[in-house]
């Protein structure tokens, strides 16, 4: 397990380079996500006019009310009253209709922008995910994508109708007293001051906030998916620590953000409120002179409390929204990556056959992340249709790279991998990837149930052909003896199933895939002896068929390829049949020495 960048030194690959460059305007970038909705916003955004209208029309009601009304018939008195009833009305609708119609929008907003992240990534190539954490995807896919759904469901909303509030609220306090309202706006730049101070802080601050949330998604997701080992090695005490200090650092920088949210609030309210509370003395006097009416007076500290408001509302929305424009800015980040294996702009169709002949011609290759180290080397190989390879060497001579480079998952830096002669740069990725079924050795089993795992190798397939697949792998006997069958749960990474009959699945997957060129990855050598025997059975009447490369530490599975290719240091030692490399006295002589005694 990794635990760099957790406690102390924080490495996140291409993030750590960044400028910290957040301002609300990164929230412009998923603009094209709204404009398919783009008549739900601009019902919303109606009635939020609405809304905001009705309000301030409640001042001019006030007015006519104190300055009117008391001294009027009682006829007049009731028409005023049901007035302003009318205004609370129309504003109870208005909200309604704003608050259904930018919820809905928030929701279905964010659904398509996980859809299109997760969309993305999970076609990135693998040399993404050399650099970038599968936690850091995640909290952003989660904890980034909630923050944004908060401000296009509610805080958007809430910041534009307080502008609407804070402008429509200006003017009508100029028509009521442009004396006061002067005065007002004389004061402005002493509550505007804070906003620009402390709003960068709680925007630098948000993003170290994210940033360490990110580190706790990572550390969990690490930890728990590897807790068989934590636990067999005794790890859980040092985990609970470790990830204490991850929780500890989110946690403190959480108190200096919220520190600095409530500062900026706090500051604002008392300038906002000590301001109109000037202003308000000043009218008062101005009633008693006989300048302005009650009524006047009214409308205007109403109309005061309104802008006051909306100001400090504003200023508390601000640093939700910077902190939704940084989670914005991370996510179109994501959706701005290029995958590095490019599908060519006029693809050449592969041929449709059951084997196909696969070639590597002067293939040299080093892995991003790292360039210093060739993981092939002048590399040459030709597999003939129909013909069984096995690549065997040491660890790191560069087998599991063969299979990279023909599942298309990089491309080499120099020479061609081609499939009956079509280079794989110039065919369809996932036209190369259906023609090719893989066995890895260590088995990925999916959180869902047996029938859904062996599926996945061809999702049409009927009941005769998944029952086939099985009987092929002699999986069906444990798969029925499951509590529901073929319908049974099997936990996540297949937990609740051995290592024997997780590759068992595994290799059902590939043979239900049918596909001409099969990749073996040491297929059997987490099987008893018994289920070897049949598994193996049941592959080479499959491989004979098919083109077969083999990867094999365990030099009695492949006796029977029709060649033998010896591996070291990226490139090819050796070739031929068991009894010609043993008689050699070379590199695999050796390794059959060790494995078989003698020989």
């Amino acid at each position: 397990m990794n635990f760099e960048g957790f406690c102390g030194v924080r490495k996140m690959g291409p993030e750590s380079d960044r400028e910290e460059r957040r301002s609300v305007g990164q929230l412009g970038r998923i603009l094209p996500f709204v404009a398919p909705y783009k008549w739900m916003a601009v019902g919303a955004g109606v009635a939020l006019v609405v809304a905001a209208g009705s309000v301030l029309a409640i001042g001019q009601a006030i007015r006519r009310v104190i300055d009117h009304g008391f001294g009027s018939e009682q006829v007049l008195i009731d028409q005023y009253f049901l007035a302003l009833l009318g205004v609370v009305a129309v504003l109870a609708a208005a909200t309604f209709a704003r608050y259904y119609l930018v919820t809905w929008l928030g929701e279905r907003i964010i659904a398509d922008i996980r859809s299109a992240v997760y969309g993305h990534v999970i076609g990135l190539s693998p040399s993404f995910f050399e650099t970038m954490r599968t936690g850091e995807v995640l909290s952003r896919l989660t904890a980034d994508t909630t923050l944004i759904q908060t401000v296009i469901g509610s805080t958007a909303s809430i910041a534009l109708r307080n502008l609407l509030m804070f402008l429509g609220g200006s003017v009508l306090l100029v028509i009521s007293s442009p004396k006061l309202t002067g005065l007002v706006f004389v004061l402005l730049p002493v509550v505007i001051l804070p906003i620009i101070i402390f709003g960068r802080k709680v925007r630098r601050l948000s993003r170290d906030s994210q940033d360490r949330i990110a580190d706790i998604s990572s550390y969990a997701e690490e930890s728990l998916g590897a807790i068989q080992v934590v636990q067999a090695f005794c790890h859980e005490a040092i985990d609970r620590l470790r990830f204490g200090k991850v929780t500890a650092e989110a946690f403190g920088v959480a108190v200096e953000r919220t520190k600095a949210r409530a500062w900026l609030t706090a500051l604002v309210m008392l300038l906002i409120f000590g301001a109109v509370d000037a202003v308000v003395w000043t009218g008062a006097k101005d009633v008693i002179s006989g300048d302005m009416s009650g009524g006047q007076l009214a409308s205007f500290v109403f109309y005061a409390i309104i802008v006051a408001g909306a100001l400090g509302a504003l200023s508390e929305v601000y640093g939700e929204l910077q902190r939704a424009a940084g989670a914005a800015e991370r996510l179109m980040e994501l959706l701005a990556v290029t995958p590095d294996i490019a599908v060519a702009a006029q693809p050449i169709p592969l041929p449709e056959c059951s084997a196909v002949a696969v070639s590597f011609r002067e293939v040299t290759f080093q892995y991003p992340s790292r360039p210093d180290l060739p993981a092939l080397r002048d590399f040459n190989l030709d597999v003939a249709p129909g013909e069984t390879v096995a690549l065997v060497g040491p660890s790191g001579a560069g087998k599991t790279t063969v299979f990279q480079l023909l599942l298309r998952f990089y491309d080499p830096q120099e020479g061609k991998v081609l499939l009956d002669g079509v280079d794989l740069r110039r065919a369809d990725p996932t036209a190369a990837r259906s023609r090719i079924g893989l066995v890895p050795q260590d088995p990925v089993i999916f959180a869902a149930n047996a029938r859904e795992n062996i599926l996945y190798g061809d999702p049409d397939a009927g009941p005769e052909q998944l029952r086939a697949a099985t009987d092929a792998a002699n999986a069906t006997e444990f798969i029925e003896a499951l509590p529901d069958g073929f319908d049974s749960f099997l936990g996540e990474r297949g937990i609740r199933l051995s290592g024997g009959q997780r590759q068992r699945l595994s290799i059902a997957r590939a043979i239900l895939a049918n596909p001409p060129i099969l990749l073996l990855d040491e297929a059997t050598s987490s099987l008893d002896a018994e289920s070897e025997r049949a598994v193996q059975g049941a592959l080479e009447s499959l491989m004979a068929e098919r083109t077969t490369i083999v990867i094999a530490h365990r030099l009695a599975t492949v006796l029977k390829a029709d060649r033998i290719v010896v591996m070291d240091q990226g490139t090819v030692v050796e070739m031929g049949r068991h009894e010609e490399l043993v008689a050699r006295g070379g590199l695999y002589a050796r390794f059959a020495a060790l494995q078989f005694g003698s020989n």
